[in-house]
């Protein structure tokens, strides 16, 4: 066993010790979601106020409007009652070091960790890689702000979003812990 793995179950057995939250209903008690990126420094539990049952938290590489995430999010409005949902994206994200061209290299190359340094990303594995990552879209950001346009734009526009739905826009500024709103995001996201 891993000293994480360890960690991790030593840490699950405290907390299922004293588990009294095993009548929570499925649907979020406040009947919103949060569409973020999966980056460790962000905790939308504390920047948005949420405790257990509260919300739904989808998360992923940069907070983007996937097909992915867009399911879960009309399942969490469909089936669970949602009824406004935020884009959030961040400071400093990863997703703005690269570009779908170096990550499709890096992965032709070979499928071991890649590191980076200032004259950027470099891979140290000796192959096999691999030409399927020719076959994602990476979405990579660019610039930040256009990208919380961008997705609240996708989200808004695909045929399964309700218009009634408003979809706000945000940037977590990971050095201040402060949503900052993107307000042509909130704009385009607006409920009709």
């Amino acid at each position: 066993m891993s000293k994480i793995r360890d960690e991790v179950l030593s840490a699950n057995a405290k907390y299922a010790a004293d588990f009294d939250k095993g009548d929570l209903p499925m649907p979020p008690a406040r009947a919103f979601a949060i569409l973020t990126c999966m980056d460790a420094r962000l905790d939308p539990a504390k920047y948005a106020g949420l405790s257990e049952g509260d919300a739904h938290v989808i998360r992923n590489a940069g907070g983007r409007a996937s097909d992915d995430a867009i399911r879960s999010l009309v399942i969490s409005y469909k089936l669970l009652g949602t009824r406004e949902w935020f884009i959030v994206h961040h400071t400093d994200c990863g997703m703005e070091t690269f570009t779908d061209d170096v990550m499709r290299g890096l992965l032709e190359s070979s499928l071991e960790t890649s590191t980076v340094d200032a004259s950027g990303w470099h891979d140290h594995g000796a192959g096999p890689g691999s030409h399927e990552g020719d076959y994602i879209d990476w979405l990579t950001i660019s610039d930040n702000a256009q990208s919380v346009v961008a997705d609240v734009k996708r989200v808004r526009d695909h045929p399964l979003v309700p218009a009634r739905i408003p979809i706000y826009g945000y940037i977590y500024d990971v050095r201040t812990g402060e949503l900052v709103e993107v307000p042509e995001a909130t704009e385009a996201g607006a409920a009709g």
